[in-house]
């Protein structure tokens, strides 16, 4: 054994451990501003109740969307929700300008929201684990 080859020495770290190592670190270096820039984006993303594709429906309390003028169902919101005003909602807040019932049925709407809906993609990043 030489004494430039100590990667077959008890207790000394091997080459491809010291590079996966430093690999790693520049991985989470990069990462971190990535994760910060989502945090903001989900925070400052748009939830439209309904989504533009159905502007003319009334939500029912349950979050179903019904026929305009349907009793006990609400007109849609006059404009987009913003990911934080929902995230606050879901963790027992309120909609801005909703009374409580207002809020709810919006909030079950937004439950509801399905990929290829608008919103769906800003709703479904509320619910990502932030660390």
């Amino acid at each position: 054994m030489s004494d430039t080859d100590d990667s077959k020495q008890p207790g000394s770290p091997s080459r491809r451990a010291l590079m996966l190592g430093a690999v790693g670190t520049a991985a989470v270096v990069s990462i971190r501003p990535a994760l910060a820039q989502t945090a903001v984006s989900v925070l400052t993303c748009e939830i439209p109740v309904p989504d533009p594709a159905r502007s003319g429906q009334y939500i029912a309390p349950d979050g179903r969307l019904v026929p305009p003028n349907t009793p006990g169902a609400f007109p849609p919101a006059a404009q987009p929700f913003k990911g934080e005003d929902v995230r606050l909602a879901l963790n027992g807040g309120q909609l801005p300008g909703t009374d409580y019932d207002r809020s709810r049925a919006y909030l079950q709407y937004i439950r509801r929201l399905q990929q290829g809906t608008s919103g769906f993609t800003c709703f479904a990043s509320l619910q990502m684990p932030r660390g």
